[in-house]
């Protein structure tokens, strides 16, 4: 019958296993935890270390900020490739990228929360309760759109084809 002929001369990709999955999600979302738990304590920290006002202690924060992302687009790369000695490896296909970025937006991203509220307070330092430095909160919209879209889509495309 030709309905049943196939249209591509290799075999279909086999589905992802459970296993598999549990992998991935387990990978990413503790490649985006750490990322947010780094960011957080480094903002936390950053005015205890540094008493300077925020206008002058503001470019630590993004040189912060962007060199912990480096790091993470780095982890992500290499977790991807990683080969598990249970699982075997992770291969790219639309189920895995799909569970890359649904695993982390519902699992990971909610640890933004405690880095807005730093940065809310840093929008207000020194202020009188009037938002001053909207720079502050315009960091953690960056590094949001870094964790939430960036993270993932440097995991999904590192994925072994």
């Amino acid at each position: 019958m030709v309905d049943q002929l196939p249209l591509d001369a290799r075999p279909p990709a086999p589905l992802p296993r459970r296993h598999t999955l549990t992998l991935l999600v387990g990978r990413v979302t503790t490649i985006k935890l750490a990322y947010w738990a780094a960011l957080t304590v480094v903002e936390a920290l950053l005015p205890l270390l540094d008493p300077r006002p925020f206008t002058e202690r503001f470019p630590l924060s993004i040189a912060a900020a962007v060199i912990i992302s480096v790091v993470i687009f780095i982890w992500a790369r290499i977790a991807a490739r990683a080969i598990d000695r249970r699982s075997g490896g992770l291969s790219r296909s639309i189920p895995a990228i799909a569970t890359t970025f649904a695993a982390t937006a519902v699992v990971a991203s909610p640890a933004s929360l405690p880095l807005l509220l730093i940065e809310r307070e840093r929008s207000l330092e020194a202020c009188g309760g009037v938002t001053c430095h909207p720079a502050a909160l315009l960091l953690w919209v960056a590094v949001l759109v870094v964790g939430t879209l960036l993270v993932p889509a440097v995991f999904a495309g590192s994925l072994r084809q």
